[in-house]
């Protein structure tokens, strides 16, 4: 079990942080350590500022080649754990926010930038520091990560006079896809795992995604939708799928049993073009909602499902962008099929399924694809694995997750929820976010399950505006999914139930 510590020998912490620097780390280099005074902590500039931080010993260290990362070890109140948190994107970049998080909690944390700065105009996919350098893409794909939590377990032992009691990992995105390369390549590395809408399948996510839609878009301009027309979509599959759990709250909580037909949006002869979509346009639609197929039909990548489309984190900033050429799509497909696959010459909307995919999965798979299922050394090592997706992400495919998790389940049977348990968060659209009930405490309930044998059944979810709690509901593991007992406030989630769905597991491969 985790403990508080405030310990006396911390009184002169100052002292010993600045001894860190003297600590030997195998291929590191401790550049600085320092006390950072609590308050509002400057990262580096005003726009980073970060508030109501607890003083904190901060190391800055980089390990060969060039593997910068940083640990922040609380000096007042440590609760004798440690937690590593994961990137976003294509990384480049060491995750304050979410070490800020980890610290107010009172854990010592760390973060890496993968071994590679992220360019600023890059907008967080920045791929050409790969370019000829497969020992920087293995660095990002799994071994910095790695070496980062040796390397830091190691630092927190020195500051403190004893290991962590337990060591827990966070991430989202390719944060997550992170986590499950750890699970999977690292399995003693963490004791507890909570890995969102993850990542994992790279080379797969990326085609089968991220140029997916930017081919279905983009390639012929008449198939391009603007963001202004994005709430049309939205509206009309909210109209058709919202209800259909029993409750009108702008979630279409079960995308699988959704049979919105785009088509009915088509224009017809003289309707208005603002409030239609052209026969092309609709064919996008569905091509990003039935996902990326070989030229003889085999599915590659499953799509997105219906619902969420609209908002902040919606369709607007990835699939459509503001202008042709401008989605986190095509930005990031674009620079990783031009630098890190083939060539700054290469045409990313030229891409050959039947023959560049396997092309690039050969080149550089083996160092970015956590697709393998075995997590049975996780189980012995007696790791813990909370993975979450949000239905409504515009990113990676809520389906990919399901896939992996039934991929492990037929390895590991019916011994898997012993070690994982998978929640589906309706609404939510790339890891926050959406008209659903998005914010939840995975960390706690992965903290009673590791430490407690706590099981986790179900969270409580709720949906947050303007600070105020507007509406809760239980996210339910795997599969079933919350139903409304058809009494009281549904905005309460003591009101709903978590049951088996409706359609049955097996209807998935069939709804698709």
């Amino acid at each position: 079990m985790a403990f508080a510590v405030a310990s006396p020998a911390l009184a002169q912490s100052a002292a010993a942080c600045v001894g860190l620097t003297k600590v030997v780390v195998a291929d590191t280099t401790i550049e600085s350590a320092m006390i950072v005074p609590a308050g509002t902590f400057h990262v580096t500039t005003p726009a980073l500022a970060m508030f109501n931080m607890p003083e904190f010993c901060r190391v800055v260290a980089v390990t060969k080649p060039a593997i910068r990362f940083e640990v922040w070890l609380p000096t007042q109140i440590w609760n004798g754990r440690f937690e590593g948190v994961g990137n976003g994107g294509m990384a480049g970049f060491i995750g304050y926010r979410a070490m800020g998080l980890a610290l107010r909690r009172g854990y010592a944390t760390a973060s890496t930038d993968t071994g590679h700065v992220n360019h600023p105009l890059g907008n967080g996919f920045d791929s050409m520091w790969s370019e000829g350098r497969p020992d920087l893409v293995a660095d990002f794909g799994y071994l910095a990560l790695h070496m980062t939590t040796v390397n830091a377990k190691q630092i927190v032992a020195a500051f403190y006079g004893h290991r962590a009691a337990h060591s827990y990992y966070v991430g989202c995105s390719k944060g997550g896809g992170q986590g499950l390369m750890e699970a999977q390549r690292y399995p003693k590395d963490y004791d507890g795992l909570l890995v969102g809408d993850p990542a994992y399948n790279w080379t797969g996510h990326y085609a089968g995604a991220h140029l997916w839609y930017s081919i279905a878009t983009l390639k012929d301009p008449e198939s391009y939708i603007p963001a202004s027309m994005v709430p049309l979509l939205a509206n009309a599959v909210n109209k058709a799928c919202d209800a259909a759990d029993g409750v009108r709250d702008g979630v279409v909580s079960d995308p699988l049993a959704c049979r919105f037909d785009p088509a009915v949006l088509e224009c017809r002869a003289g309707e208005d073009a603002s409030r239609c979509f052209t026969a092309k346009q609709v064919k996008a639609i569905k091509d990003i909602w039935g996902g990326a197929h070989d030229a003889k039909g085999r599915l590659i990548y499953p799509g997105l499902v219906p619902g969420g489309e609209d908002g902040p984190g919606g369709w607007a900033s990835w699939v459509t962008g503001h202008a042709p050429f401008q989605s986190t799509h095509w930005r990031a497909a674009d620079g990783f099929f031009r630098y890190m696959v083939f060539s700054p010459e290469f045409k990313p909307l030229d891409f050959n399924y039947d023959t560049d995919l396997s092309r690039t999965v050969a080149k550089v798979g083996k160092s970015l694809d956590a697709v393998d299922p075995n997590l049975l050394p996780l189980e012995r090592a007696g790791g813990k694995m909370i993975l979450y997706h949000g239905w409504s992400d515009p990113d990676i495919s809520p389906l990919s997750t399901i896939d992996y998790y039934d991929a492990v389940e037929k390895i590991s049977g019916p011994q898997t929820t012993n070690f994982l348990r998978l929640f589906m968060v309706p609404g939510m659209q790339h890891c926050a976010g959406g008209p659903g009930a998005t914010t939840f405490d995975g960390v706690t309930a992965l903290e009673r399950w590791v430490e407690n044998g706590e099981a986790p059944g179900q969270m409580l979810a709720a949906k947050i505006v303007d600070g105020a709690v507007e509406m809760t509901r239980p996210l339910c593991a795997y599969p079933k999914e919350a139903e409304y007992r058809g009494k009281g406030d549904t905005n309460d989630a003591a009101n709903f139930a978590c049951v088996a769905p409706r359609r049955g597991r097996d209807t998935i491969s069939a709804l698709r």
